[in-house]
Order: C-alpha cells, then structure tokens, then sequence
C-alpha cells in the first residue's frame, strides 16, 4: 500500500515521558509517516488500517546481534577448529547465509525493525541487508559490521571474528572489512565468559591497546562508528583509550572511565540478556563449567554495577540482547527490556524509549526511525496492552498483533519460537 491511514489506536511515540494518545490518526505515503492528525480528519472513502484498539509504538530496536546462530542452547560448546574447516564448504556458507536470513526475518516478526549485527560470517549480513533493502526478501533494517576484529586466540576468533597481530595488520583489516560494505566495525577488545579460563576473571584482556587504537583510528578516518566488546575493567580502558563509540557489554567500573566516557560521548550498550540464564538457570542446560558459571555471575554483578553508574552520570545506555548465546533468541527483544526494569529499577517507559528513540540516537539512526514522528520511516509494533502500564504489562510485546516497516504491514506476524527456551526463561518471570 503506497497511501493509507492506520486509526483506532493509542499511539505510544517512543519519546521519553511518553503517554498513550487517543483518536489520532498516521497518514503513510510511500513508507514513511506523512501525517499525525485526528482521526475525524481522515478523508471519506481514504484507504485505512484498523488497529482495533490497540497500541502503537516505534519498532524496537536491537543494538546487539549476531545472525548466524539461533539462541537455541546446545551441551557442546563451539568447535572453532572444526567450525573452520566446514566454512570453506561453499553448501555449508550457503545454508548458514540463508540461515541468517531467516533468522533476522524472526526479528521483524517479533516487532524488532532494525537491528545492529555486531560480528557474522563473511559478508552475510551485508548481503541479507541489501537484498532487504531492495525488496528481494523479508527482514528488519540492518546495520552490519560483518567479521569483528580480534586477535590470536581472542574472542570469537575462528567463527565471527578475524585476527590481527600488529597495528599495521588491524588498519590493514579495516580496510578489507570497508570492501565488504559494513556499516560499522566491531572490535573483540577482552575475551568473554565462555572462553575464560581462570574464576574470577572474565573477559580478561585479549586486544593490546595499540591494536585497538590503531584499528579505532583506521575505522574513524574511514567514516565508520566503532563497537568494542569488552567484558572487563582493563578492556575498557583501552577501548576509552582507542575512542570507540559504543562499550558493548561493559564491566567492573571505575569512576574514571564512566567519566571519561561521559566526556568522549561514547554509549553502553547494555546486553543483560545473555548474563541472567548464567545466574538463575540451571547450568547443566548449556555445558556450562563451573568456572563459567562463576565467571557469569560476576560478569552479570559487574554488568548491572556498570549500566548504574552510567545511568547516574548520565552515560547513553542502549539496548541489546546479544542474540546467538545459549538462550537468547531471535524473537525475544522484548526480555531485555523486561530485565532492564527488574534489574536497574528503570520504568517501562523508560526501557522503551531506551530502545526504540534513543538506541536510535546512539546508531546514528534517529533521523530515520525511533520515534512516531512525522517524516519518520513507518516502522511500528502494535501490541494489544499499554506496555508501559507496569513491570508484567511489557509482556505484552512478546506476541505483537502487527508489524509495520518502511510502511508494510505484517498482520497478526508469527515468529518462530523454541517451546524448551520459552519454558526455561519464563521461569526467571517469577524469580
């Protein structure tokens, strides 16, 4: 539909103190929002949409992704060797492209209308964009940085990041990741819970600092924003260091580096999803060591220590859920907001401005989506109950009765689910 009018809701509009309002109506032209106005201004005989009720707000936003896997827990851990070796199997890239495909197309179905894919296989996500981008296939906005960049024996090297030794080396890789067309470049700065070897020390150093600077330079000469995983105190100082623009994950905190990412501007991009089934599920489920499982749970103390100071010194904090590690799926954005409120103490509103308006902001977006404005990409959820009412209410998300992006709407979308996953993190709803 090129031109219609979508009535009959309360619109939720993704600003910070937003409130439910009643009987106005969206004029959509060509994808993008034309026109708020009343609803007793539609003009007689115009094509409509009916939302019976319901409420829409802005497509969510998710900061924090990896497309290849589907969140779906598994007793082994990854064999990078292994995993090497089938990846120069064209059939095996074949089907792990298309994989990825469909595994952003759950995020749509799920109300998520752009996502920010920080490490993949090869150019995937890149290719899955533009094929989205050009009508070819069914899928979210994305942003892509496709391979991440990390080190010898660093985090994700072997599966969705590349290793570099020296500073000429990481400038060297940049460049070869701007031929394959990102949008941003992802750094693997410390390594993370599941390849930690000692207790009490996850996400220990792995990126030495001029390696990150090097690489963080050649990324911003290029015009690309940069992302860095760090799971650890030492790892974001290099990455405050090297000037990046979003700490992904973040760590034990100082009031040094909150304030000097305060002053460099960069963000946090809080990823909680993946930290609570370490700390209240059972471990058995995803073979988990118990060197993991304490390396987990202090990575999730650390993690909630950090997202709270930033929060205080008024340090942008985004959201993501990290999808592909045990548990975190596809279609399950909604939770990180719901962890979000129960664990930092922040309102329903607030969590969904979080990620819709300013996860916008912080991927340089905002112009484009986040908020129910006009000039504004079409990019909605609707969603039965006002879930902003209260902490249960945002549950709500979890079954959207519309999906709306770039103006195509999605009635009544149903994402693929895993019963077992579904299972599992409802329990932590009652913890």
């Amino acid at each position: 539909m090129e031109r219609y009018y979508i009535r009959n809701m309360k619109i939720l509009d993704g600003t910070e103190n937003m409130v439910p309002v009643e009987g106005k109506a969206i004029l959509v032209e060509s994808g993008r929002i034309a026109s708020i106005l009343p609803e007793a201004e539609i003009p007689a005989g115009s094509e409509t949409v009916d939302l019976h009720g319901g409420y829409l707000l802005p497509g969510l936003i998710n900061l924090h992704i990896h497309t290849p896997v589907s969140g779906k827990p598994s007793k082994k851990k990854l064999n990078y060797a292994a995993l090497a070796k089938l990846l120069k199997l064209a059939p095996v890239r074949a089907v792990l492209r298309s994989l990825s495909g469909k595994n952003v197309e759950n995020q749509l179905l799920s109300g998520t209308t752009t996502v920010r894919c920080v490490g993949g296989l090869f150019d995937f996500d890149s290719y899955n964009r533009d094929r989205i981008n050009a009508g070819k296939q069914r899928g979210p906005r994305m942003l892509v940085s496709n391979y991440a960049v990390s080190v010898p024996g660093g985090h994700m090297t072997g599966s969705v990041a590349l290793p570099v030794s020296s500073p000429e080396e990481a400038r060297k890789m940049v460049n070869d990741l701007a031929a394959t067309k990102p949008d941003l470049i992802k750094l693997m700065i410390t390594g993370g819970v599941l390849d930690a070897n000692v207790p009490g020390e996850p996400g220990i150093l792995k990126m030495p600092k001029e390696i990150a600077v090097a690489a963080a330079d050649e990324a911003h000469r290029l015009g690309f924003r940069v992302a860095a995983h760090v799971e650890g105190t030492e790892g974001m100082e290099v990455a405050l260091a090297a000037g990046v623009d979003t700490f992904e994950h973040g760590g034990k905190p100082t009031p040094e580096l909150i304030a000097g990412m305060k002053q460099s501007g960069a963000a946090l991009i809080a990823t909680l999803s993946p930290a609570v089934p370490f700390a209240l599920l059972d471990s058995g489920y995803m073979g988990l060591t118990e060197t993991d499982l304490l390396n987990g749970k202090a990575l999730f103390r650390y993690m909630i220590e950090c997202i709270g100071e930033c929060l205080k010194a008024g340090v942008p904090v985004g959201l993501g859920t990290d999808t592909g590690c045990p548990f975190i799926t596809h279609y399950d954005t909604w939770r990180e907001l719901w962890y979000y409120c129960r664990y930092l103490n922040v309102t329903p509103t607030f969590a969904l401005h979080s990620a819709t308006a300013l996860n916008a902001r912080i991927a340089g977006i905002d112009n484009e989506t986040g908020t129910v404005e006009v000039g504004k990409s079409a990019d909605f959820v609707v969603v039965k109950d006002d879930p902003t009412a209260s902490l249960s209410a945002l549950e709500t998300l979890r079954n959207p009765t519309a999906v709306f992006f770039r103006g195509d709407p999605i009635r009544d979308p149903k994402p693929k689910k895993f019963s077992f996953v579904e299972e599992q993190l409802d329990r932590i709803l009652k913890v």
